[in-house]
């Protein structure tokens, strides 16, 4: 058995879903992603489980709720923080 095919970070669906939802999978790079990723992943304690199913059936609903928002949440501030890193970046260039 492998773990690391098993056993996954639930929230990284999550942020993936919101990433899909705002359209940015079909606006931006790959490495904008993978960085948004990775800042959005960081900012949530990570829950893992082995089947997404798991998740549904096991978790309640307010919970869930919490969980999406925390994804939203985490998603907007690193965009915001990445926007806000390039156009400071570009600035800096042009100077």
């Amino acid at each position: 058995m492998k773990l690391d095919d098993d056993i996954h970070n639930y929230y990284e669906h999550l942020v993936l879903e919101r990433i899909q939802f705002l359209g940015l999978d079909k606006t931006k790079d790959e490495d904008y992603l993978a960085d948004l990723c990775c800042l959005a992943l960081n900012q949530i304690p990570p829950r893992y489980i082995r089947f997404e199913v798991d998740m549904s059936f096991y978790l309640a609903p307010s919970e869930r709720q919490q969980m999406e928002m925390n994804a939203v949440n985490a998603v907007n501030q690193a965009i915001n923080f990445m926007d806000q890193n390039r156009a400071e970046q570009k600035s800096e260039v042009g100077s």
